[in-house]
C-alpha cells in the first residue's frame, strides 16, 4: 500500500503517522522529543522516530515509504530545509531535511512550519471545506496564523506569513516578546487570558479554561476579561480580514475549546466591525491535534505530485 510518513514536531512531543494517499491515516505513535537532553539530543530523537516509522511501513505494507513531511515549530528556511531557530527545542540552523532524506534512504522530504502545517489539512479537508481562501488561526501560548489560497499554504517571501499574533492591537499595551507593545497575542493569547483572569479573580493558577467556565456562570470579573479578550481579537482578525479576504475563518488551539463562549460574541464583534468588508464563515477547527500530522502527509503527497509534474 503507497504511504508516506508524517511528523509533526512540538515543543515537548512528536505525533507521528503513516497516511495513504486517501489521507486515511494507517499508522499513529507518539514520542518525547527529549528536549531536556538537548538540541542534539531532539535531531536524533527525530531521526529515529522516522527511521522505525519507515521499518513500520515496509513490514506492514510491504514497500517503503514514498515521501516524508515533517512540520516543526520556530523559524524555517523551507526552500533549503533548514530549520533555522527554535526557542523550545534550542536548535539553530539543523538541516533537518537532508538529515531526514540519509536516514531515510533518499526518499523526498517536505519541512514545514507546524502551524502552518495544521492550517493546511484543516482547510483542504477539514473545517475549512476545500476553501479556495482561507485563514486559520491557532490561538494557544501565542497567536499564530495559516493563510491558505488555492488549497495551499502561503509560507511568505522570507517564510513568515501568518504571524498575525504580533500585529498591534492596543499601541502602548502591554510589551511583547518580539519588541514590540500591544501585539494582539499580548491580549488575546490563551495564555493573556490565563493571567489577567488569575489577576482578577485572585487566584494565581487560573486559567483561560477557568475563565471561560466563569464567564458560563455569569461571573461579572471573567465577562470582563473575556469581553478585553473578544475585543482585541475580533481587531485583530478584522485587519487580517481586510488584507487577505478569505471565505473562511478557522479558529484553532486551545481557546477555541470554549466553542460557543467564545465563537459567539466573537462573530457579533467582528460582524459590528465590518464596514465594506465582507463576513467570512467563522468555524471551529475540527480536526483536534491530528492536524499537524495531516498537514505534513499531505506536504508529503503534495511533494510528489510536484515532482511528477516537473
Amino acid at each position: 500500500m503507497k504511504h508516506v510518513i508524517a511528523l509533526d514536531v512540538g515543543g515537548t512531543g512528536m505525533k507521528a503517522a503513516l497516511i495513504g494517499a486517501d489521507t486515511t491515516l494507517l499508522h499513529e505513535a507518539r514520542r518525547p522529543t527529549g528536549r531536556e537532553r538537548g538540541p542534539d539530543a531532539v535531531v536524533t530523537a527525530i531521526l529515529d522516530f522516522a527511521a522505525e516509522l519507515r521499518e513500520i511501513g515496509e513490514r506492514r505494507f510491504g514497500e517503503p515509504p514514498l515521501a516524508a513531511g515533517v512540520g516543526v515549530p520556530g523559524v524555517l528556511d523551507e526552500d533549503r530545509g533548514v530549520a533555522v531557530f527554535a526557542a523550545n527545542l534550542g536548535w539553530r540552523d539543523v538541516p533537518l531535511r537532508a538529515l531526514l532524506t540519509e536516514r531515510l534512504g533518499g526518499i523526498p522530504v517536505a519541512l514545514g512550519h507546524d502551524v502552518r502545517m495544521g492550517g493546511l489539512a484543516e482547510g483542504r479537508i477539514g473545517a475549512g471545506g476545500g476553501a479556495r481562501r482561507f485563514l486559520f488561526v491557532a490561538i494557544g501560548t501565542g497567536i499564530a496564523g495559516a493563510i491558505g489560497v488555492g488549497g495551499r499554504i502561503d509560507p511568505g517571501a522570507h517564510g513568515s506569513s501568518g504571524e498575525i499574533g504580533h500585529i498591534v492591537v492596543r499601541p502602548g499595551g502591554p510589551a511583547c516578546g518580539c519588541g514590540q507593545s500591544g501585539c494582539l497575542e499580548t491580549l488575546a493569547a490563551a495564555s493573556a487570558v490565563g493571567r489577567a483572569w488569575a489577576d482578577a479573580s485572585g487566584d494565581p493558577a487560573a486559567d483561560a479554561a477557568d475563565c471561560a467556565e466563569a464567564v458560563r456562570s455569569g461571573d461579572p470579573r471573567a465577562v470582563a476579561v473575556w469581553g478585553e479578550m473578544v475585543s482585541a481579537l475580533a481587531d485583530g482578525l478584522v485587519t487580517a480580514l481586510t488584507l487577505l479576504d478569505p471565505g473562511v475563518l478557522i479558529i484553532g488551539g486551545g481557546l477555541a475549546e470554549a466553542g460557543e463562549t467564545l465563537f459567539a460574541p466573537l462573530r457579533a464583534a467582528v460582524r459590528e466591525r465590518l464596514t465594506f468588508q465582507q463576513l467570512p464563515r467563522i468555524v471551529p477547527a475540527a480536526l483536534g491535534d491530528t492536524a499537524g500530522c495531516l498537514g505534513a502527509g499531505l506536504l508529503a503527497w503534495d511533494l510528489l505530485s510536484t515532482e511528477v509534474t516537473t
